[in-house]
């Protein structure tokens, strides 16, 4: 018998915020693959420590600490799932911070598939939606295409609690699809290679 390839997700949030309702996507994410997806584990990687990027810290070849763990976490990943807020029409600069510290020599987001999904204002975050995809195109980060989620978060009904746990059901049921078309798109690239 054949065992099932298991697809390693990371999770990556652009809020730094405690209780960021990007965050909660992500939190939800991962309960709903862990009781509904075989074959699926979501880890979330925190961010928050990455120093900003800077040649200088490149020593030898090496990276700081936090770099090197981060980047060690996106090389041992199959895919990626981001959230992020929109800020000033694109992706934040902690999530940016984050692509491109993982995007110097040698690349290791190249040839990976991912999926975007967001919390934000008048356009749940779509405009960061475009803008990652835009920088997946110069890392060879692989975008599924459908289907979307942005999630309007000042709406109502609530989305969530005040602790950012997402509670709308319906969101919950439109997050599933996007993690199931992220898990065969990367076991498409994966037999591709």
């Amino acid at each position: 018998m054949a065992t099932e390839a298991v697809i390693k997700v990371v999770a990556l949030c652009g809020s730094l915020r405690e209780a960021s309702y990007n965050r909660g996507l992500l939190n939800a994410a991962m309960e709903i693959c862990k009781d509904s997806i075989k074959g699926m584990e979501i880890e979330y990687v925190d961010i928050s420590s990455l120093p900003f990027t800077n040649e200088d810290l490149e020593v030898n070849g090496t990276y700081p600490d936090d770099v090197e763990f981060f980047r060690k976490k996106i090389e041992e990943a199959d895919c990626f799932l981001f959230a992020s807020p929109e800020y000033n029409y694109s992706v934040t600069a902690p999530l940016k911070n984050a692509i491109d510290w993982a995007s110097r020599p040698p690349n290791v987001w190249a040839d990976k598939s991912a999926a975007i999904v967001s919390a934000g204002g008048n356009f749940g975050g779509g405009r960061a939606h475009y803008h990652l995809r835009q920088i997946g195109i110069y890392i060879d980060l692989h975008f599924i295409n459908k289907p979307e989620l942005f999630v309007f978060a000042f709406e109502s009904p609530p989305k969530f609690d005040s602790n950012g746990v997402l509670i709308h059901e319906e969101t919950k049921h439109k997050l599933k699809p996007v993690l199931l078309a992220l898990q065969a798109f990367a076991l498409r690239l994966r037999r591709q290679v």
